[in-house]
């Protein structure tokens, strides 16, 4: 028994002795190696995480603890006031105003825009001359400067002497008060955001498109589909997460719109108009900010609206993926009934052949 235990034990002792002699015998080249293959992926990751610290996480609770003081531009922090910069703000009807502009805006241009992308990208994905020429095209929007496109359009909507008031008036139109009056003010705005950014969700939604593989087309085009119906059954299911990538994206730039706003008229002592009709929240914070010079409320503000798009970013995902799941039991039904349908077919041959 004890001459039995002892070979036994040996092997192992000296499995175990090779194995720390073999460790112990690495080399550093080989040691090296060793840490490379398992810090590496962490190294690879690390900027990003530490540059979302330093200008993502901290400015966000630093924001967060400036809106619970009140904060003056001048003199610095004051005293600690909790929420009553919060509960100020949500009893302000200045904020809800420009709450209100700021959906509204929000929706003049993120709908039209998403609508006017897809076909525009779905123009572009045909076999038509010069594609290279047309998708630079649509890219020269973008590529100006905010500034100098919110210039222009202010002068084109120029209620006195702008080029669209003086087109409606040759055509016997009333002209339109485009910078006192809310809709219109909106409907411009909207319309700067919509010259600026459809080319470029665009292309990113004919990338999306270019993705999709021929076959399938080319299968539905044998078995009798039309263009419509490969695009609207065959296309647009297919780049749905680059539509939901596009919606989101264009939900949280929508709700942060400044630029168009502030210089839409210069003239105004007012950020965003003589009775603040397109005051967006981004511009009411500045002006909280800068104007006010409170910055205790204007990071209640921020904070507000951060809130706000998490909740529209959310609601997309929600709605997407509803959507995607109706779909797709839409699509396991009519398989279903396709298969039902042949095994009808299939019995009544065989009830024939009999």
């Amino acid at each position: 028994m004890t001459t039995t235990a002892t070979r036994d034990a040996a092997p192992a002792a000296s499995a175990t002795s090779r194995g720390r002699s073999g460790r112990g015998d690495l080399s550093f080249k080989q040691r090296l190696s060793r840490f490379d293959v398992k810090a590496s992926p962490y190294f690879y990751v690390a900027p990003f995480f530490i540059l979302f610290g330093l200008v993502g996480l901290f400015p966000l609770i630093y924001t967060f603890v400036v809106s619970l003081n009140n904060w003056n531009l001048l003199t610095g922090p004051g005293e600690w006031v909790g929420f009553k910069n919060y509960a100020a703000e949500l009893s302000d009807p200045f904020f809800w105003n420009s709450l209100f502009n700021t959906i509204s805006i929000f929706l003049l241009s993120a709908i039209p825009q998403l609508i006017a992308a897809v076909f525009i990208a779905a123009i572009l994905d045909q076999n038509i001359r010069a594609k290279t020429f047309w998708r630079m095209s649509v890219l020269l929007p973008y590529v100006v400067t905010p500034v100098a496109v919110t210039l222009i359009f202010s002068s084109a909507f120029d209620e006195k002497y702008g080029l669209i008031n003086n087109i409606l008036q040759a055509i016997g139109l009333d002209p339109v008060m485009w910078k006192t009056q809310t809709f219109p003010s909106h409907v411009a705005i909207a319309s700067m955001v919509n010259w600026r950014w459809t080319g470029y969700n665009a292309l990113i939604l004919l990338a999306a498109m270019q993705a999709v593989p021929r076959d399938i087309h080319e299968s539905a085009a044998l078995d009798g589909a039309g263009s419509f119906r490969r695009f609207f059954s065959i296309t647009l299911p297919s780049i749905r997460p680059t539509m939901i990538f596009v919606i989101i994206t264009a939900t949280i730039g929508g709700l942060q719109i400044f630029t168009e706003p502030k210089l839409f008229n210069p003239s105004s002592a007012v950020p965003g108009g003589p009775q603040r009709q397109y005051q967006t929240t981004v511009l009411y914070l500045w002006d909280m900010a800068f104007n006010r010079q409170n910055f205790g409320k204007a990071a209640a503000i921020a904070w507000l609206l951060f809130l706000l798009i998490v909740v529209f970013g959310v609601l997309n995902f929600l709605i997407s993926r509803r959507i995607a799941s109706t779909e797709t039991r839409l699509h396991r039904r009519r398989t279903a009934k396709r298969l039902q349908a042949s095994r009808i077919l299939a019995a009544a041959s065989e009830e024939k052949n009999v």
